[in-house]
């Protein structure tokens, strides 16, 4: 029986992983140099308060006049002290300026050199030097601070100029008087490490799982609408359920702590329910459009449950869109529901005057009429009217916007105001529609405001949330919950920009602005007549027994396990291994070694107890009565293997506890040695026994013995080998029969591994003949899963390679197994660890070592790997570039889709050489060019001469066609111009071009009327005159549509001569889009990297 040395006892909780994160602010901020004190202190990023502060602040004035000013001869004045929020202050000034011309000001901790070591607090304060003749010239100047021993003081060195404040006439020095004023204003500082949330707020945080900061804020905003909460936990759920596996079971289970913990709550359950992997817990995605995807998965799970149509009652309102006609009596309407509403920012001063844009009537007249049926085309009004608003409110705010200019999204940062109570019924329910229920009263409290902190690119979401719509409002920022004032809830998320105060007016008159980039996201309001049936009560009633037994006993395990570790010191932790798990484990679980030390019995026993104790509970456990115990403890060499080293000598058993003692001298020329069979015919090594053999002895002595544990001959011939060590390499060595173990430096614990010996022609059939071929084989052999590139979800076969293969000898054993007798036809890509996807580019020709590199990424190893089978060998492939494009033939309406493989270094002009001999030419010496499409506008005319080792097909579309002979010719005054086909869709009440079908180029006369231009667009594309009649043709730019005339000249529009970035001007024919879709689309990237939001489950 052999004794192990505890493993270090694990300090981290399993269940979560913590990202500490940080505010992201991106664009300009102000400059600020690192705090010193009596220097000039810029104010502070808003945030860092943010993060540091937090109650309501102990505010009050002190006003300090000072006599004979211009006599006083000290270089510094100290102010009597004053006491806010509990703390001694003085104000400190420096009346002929701390080495500057100007006053020198400072708030400053009255008993700094008293208070004890690594105090702080923090302080919000102004300081001003009253006018006392015109009071609204007086200087006052704001900042913040955390003070503390280093910087005790804080303020401004150059205050104001001292030619001003000297100046008499200016007012400032009156009767030889000056009038200081300090307005300080305490917070508490927080010391996150020991700051208690559930203590501090009654309200527990959610733990980050890496960049989940945008669903907790979500959560907690589901979380704290108690109708909501409450349906939540009347959904069915049953014992046998797992929170992993079923959304209403993780929320159930995640509301439930909650409510009830006292500490912050991990996640993990619930994003495991989604279906999400640590990947999807990596990707910042959008909250409003995670909102809409877990109610829409919510609603559906209710369905057929006592809670069915919950979503519905609480965030279903209806609105009607209108088209009604001016001069005929024809009104065209449509009821469509909504969970949210998406308003407008830009442009919007606050939530009226987005609502007031939403409702905005358009007229549809002149070239933009609208088809009435029978009435034809008439002059119409279209909006939007609402038919009932819902009891919870949610309006999601457009921060984020397409900007056509740049041709990029971008963030909304302007000021945009909402109030604590919306009406909707205002000016005589204007947003309301005829069949509206006026009796219900559409007044809206604000229940919370959804943070945005950071760019378009990432950033940080928090919540500020008022629970029982009382007056105190609290901000969730994940683990963290603080008490918050109604300003910092709403004026401060407002957006837009904010003024620093003026440090140095003197030398710069301009205030320094800079763009606040945390705002609001997202409103929630509840309406006034429903508050009493959404903020209602849910208690331990609501919440199904089976769901509050499971969570208490996790909540008791959880406590087990906090007293486990705080008990941690006090016991140890000792392995047991026996004969039996060698037997068991050698072959099986283990080939190296002895045996596993995580899979031996463990006990846990005090520090104190006495080892004849720790026997008794060892005989208990094993059935081995303590007489017949004995215990060697386990060493690890210099090899970093783990052996038996010695016995426990009868002193160390009789021991009162378990703190070893220095061993005695050995003097027994006994040693304890382990033995491992080897068979080479089943390639099984198996664990034999024990034995005792004598230091002098030689292994010649032994061989009949082993013979026997071997169930061989006694004749038998054997070899016999030592195991060394099996990191970095294997090493297992051959051991001389007639060689005395002590001259073979064979001692206590070592591992002797024997065989039969093989005859010449028994070694040629088998793989590994031998005990160190055999450990070699297990150290390197590895099991990959190999998938088809097109099915990267699905494994197609497994192959047991060794890590240090070849690249040869791995794309031989595949295509061996695919039946390919060429292997140079195999393409093989490795995978991605983190996505679970193939990686982007795939492994060139014998560009790696081994298998090992093939499968590494980064300090992982992958089992997966995925494969191609070319029609041409890989060195050859590599040397081409194949292009895939789409060939549009002239004479007919079909597209054929072309893979042109060439050399690198070919041309654009060898691509279309070499498409002639695939295609069928309206004419032998027809013309052909190719051009970049990118969702159905044209973006570039290739030159011939541009080399193809620069062209990029997985984004764009190649397209290549015959050149009409009308653009081969063209006058000095013709245009060519892009012509796409485009449709209008309204989506929020705001119109946007979608382009679709088939672009393409069209020469422009000088003098052409529309009229003309259409009649050559109409044969071109063969469009019926039923169905030609309904188009429409624009002039647009940048996306936005000029309805043309059949008299306006076109080439008017165009001044433009080239083709080549012109893509945002063009011809727009405005029709439905009924054109069947064609078999290709744009190409993709191999593997997509943004996500959208998905719910598996």
């Amino acid at each position: 029986m052999t004794m192990m040395t505890p493993q270090p006892l694990d300090q981290q909780e399993d269940e979560e992983m913590l990202v500490p994160h940080s505010d992201f602010v991106e664009g300009p901020q102000p400059l600020v140099e690192g705090p010193q004190p009596m220097e000039v202190a810029q104010p502070e990023n808003a945030s860092t308060a943010e993060n540091q502060a937090v109650d309501e602040p102990q505010a009050s004035r002190f006003t300090w006049t000072i006599e004979n000013f211009s006599r006083l001869n000290l270089k510094k004045l100290y102010s009597e002290v004053f006491i806010v929020g509990g703390y001694k202050w003085r104000v400190l000034i420096f009346p002929k300026g701390n080495n500057v011309d100007y006053l020198s000001m400072y708030l400053d901790v009255a008993d700094s050199a008293a208070l004890p070591y690594g105090w702080s607090r923090y302080a919000q304060f102004s300081l001003a030097v009253v006018n006392q003749i015109h009071n609204k010239f007086t200087i006052k100047k704001d900042t913040q601070h955390q003070f503390n021993q280093r910087e005790s003081d804080w303020g401004f060195t150059s205050f104001m100029p001292l030619s001003e404040l000297y100046d008499p006439s200016k007012g400032y020095l009156v009767n030889d008087s000056v009038v200081v004023e300090a307005d300080v204003a305490v917070r508490k500082v927080i010391d996150y490490w020991t700051y208690d949330s559930k203590k501090e707020t009654g309200y527990v945080g959610l733990k980050n799982q890496g960049a989940t900061c945008y669903m907790n804020s979500l959560l907690q905003t589901l979380y704290h609408i108690p109708y909501f909460r409450k349906a939540v936990y009347h959904m069915p759920t049953t014992e046998n359920d797992m929170p992993s596996g079923s959304i209403p079971l993780a929320l159930q289970s995640l509301f439930y702590k909650l409510q009830y913990s006292d500490t912050s709550v991990a996640t993990k359950e619930l994003t495991k329910s989604f279906g999400w992997d640590t990947y999807d817990s990596f990707m910042q995605h959008d909250v409003q459009e995670l909102n809409r995807v877990l109610c829409e998965k919510l609603e559906d799970k209710m369905k057929g449950t006592v809670v069915e149509g919950t979503i519905q009652k609480l965030f279903e309102g209806h609105h009607m869109n209108y088209i009604e006609c001016i001069n005929v009596n024809f009104k065209s309407t449509r009821k469509e529901s909504f969970y949210d509403l998406q308003l407008d920012v830009k442009g919007c001063k606050d939530v009226y005057a987005s609502f007031d844009k939403y409702v905005e009537v358009e007229r549809l007249e002149g070239d933009n009429k609208y088809h009435a049926e029978e009435h034809g085309l008439q002059d119409a009004r279209k909006g939007v009217l609402f038919i009932d608003f819902p009891p919870v409110l949610q309006l999601q705010l457009k921060r984020f916007e397409y900007d056509f200019m740049r041709d990029t999204m971008v963030k909304i940062n302007d000021r945009y105001e909402f109030p604590l109570q919306l009406d909707l019924d205002r000016e005589s329910g204007k947003y309301l529609s005829p069949d509206a229920d006026r009796s219900v009263r559409n007044l809206y409290t604000l229940h919370s405001v959804l943070v945005h902190s950071g760019g378009v690119h990432g950033g940080h979401y928090y919540a500020f949330i008022r629970p029982t719509l009382s007056d105190q409002w609290y901000k969730f920022d994940d683990e963290r919950v603080t008490k918050e004032d109604v300003k910092r809830a709403l004026e401060e998320q407002y957006g837009g920009e904010e003024e620093l105060p003026q440090t140095n007016p003197g030398f710069n008159n301009t205030p320094f602005k800079f763009t606040k980039y945390s705002n609001a996201y997202m409103l929630v309001y509840i309406r006034e007549s429903d508050k009493d049936k959404i903020i209602c009560d849910v208690d331990e009633k609501d919440i199904a027994e089976h769901l509050r037994i499971r969570l208490k006993k996790e909540q008791e395990e959880k406590e087990d396990k906090r007293r486990y570790k705080a008990q941690a010191h006090l016991y140890t932790i000792i392995k047991v291994a026996r004969d039996e798990d060698l037997r068991e484990q050698i072959g099986k679980d283990i080939h190296f070694d002895l045996v596993d030390h995580d899979k031996v019995r463990s006990f846990r026993i005090q520090k104190q107890m006495p080892f004849n104790l720790f026997k008794e509970e060892v005989a208990k456990e094993f059935g081995i009565p303590v007489q017949y115990q004995r215990f060697w403890i386990w060493a690890k060499r210099q090899n970093h293997t783990y052996r038996p080293n010695r016995p426990l000598t009868p002193q160390e058993e009789t021991q009162t506890d378990l703190r070893p003692i220095p061993p005695p001298d050995k003097t027994k020329e006994d040693i304890l040695l382990f033995f491992k069979l080897y068979d080479p015919e089943k390639e099984e090594l198996r664990y034999v026994s024990r034995l005792f053999v004598k230091c002098s002895g030689k292994p010649s002595e032994i061989l009949t013995k082993l013979n026997e544990l071997a169930g061989f001959a006694p004749e038998e011939e054997i070899e016999i080998f030592e195991e060394i060590k099996y990191e970095p390499n294997v090493m297992c060595e051959r051991l001389c029969r007639r060689t005395s173990f002590r001259f073979s430096q064979i001692e206590d614990g070592d591992i002797i591994c024997f065989q039969k010996r093989l005859s010449p022609e028994s070694e040629e059939q088998v793989r590994y003949p031998d005990v160190p071929m055999f450990l070699e084989y297990v150290k390197n052999r590895q099991v990959v899963h190999f998938r088809a590139l097109e099915r990267p979800k699905e494994d197609d076969f497994c192959l047991e390679l060794a890590k240090n293969h070849t690249y040869d000898d791995v794309v031989e054993r595949v295509a061996q197994r695919l039946g390919l007798n060429d292997p140079s036809k195999i393409r093989l890509t490795p995978h991605n660890c983190y996505s679970q996807q193939p990686k982007p580019n795939f492994i060139k020709y014998r560009s790696v070592d081994h298998l090992l590199d093939m499968l590494v990424h980064y300090n992982q190893i992958s089992d997966i790997l995925y494969y191609e089978v070319l029609d041409i060998p890989l060195p050859e492939l590599q040397c081409l570039k194949t292009l895939k494009v789409a060939f549009h033939y002239a004479t007919k309406d079909e597209v054929i889709i072309l893979n042109v493989r060439l050399p690198k270094l070919s041309t654009v002009e060898d691509v279309l050489n070499e498409i002639k001999t695939k295609v069928e030419l309206s004419q032998p010496n027809a013309e052909l060019r190719l051009l970049e499409v990118f969702y159905h506008k044209i973006y570039k005319i290739f030159p011939l001469n541009e080399k193809i080792e620069n062209i990029n097909d997985q984004y764009w579309t190649l397209r290549a066609e015959e050149i009409p002979d009308e653009e081969k010719n063209l006058g000095p005054h013709d245009r060519l111009i892009h012509v796409y086909h485009f449709t209008k869709e309204t989506a929020q009440n705001q119109m946007q071009v979608q382009n679709f079908g088939e672009p393409f180029f069209l020469v422009i006369r000088e003098g052409e009327t529309l009229a003309e231009v259409k009649v050559r667009i109409q044969k071109k594309l063969q469009v019926p005159d039923e169905e030609f009649s309904k188009w429409k043709f624009a002039f647009l730019s940048l996306g936005r549509p000029e309805y043309l005339q059949d008299t306006d000249i076109v080439s008017s529009r165009f001044q433009r001569r080239d083709v080549y970035g012109a893509w945002e001007q063009y011809l727009g024919l405005e029709h439905s889009d009924t054109t069947p879709k064609r078999a290709y689309v744009s190409n993709q990237n191999r593997h997509t990297f943004e996500k959208p939001v998905k719910i598996y489950n």
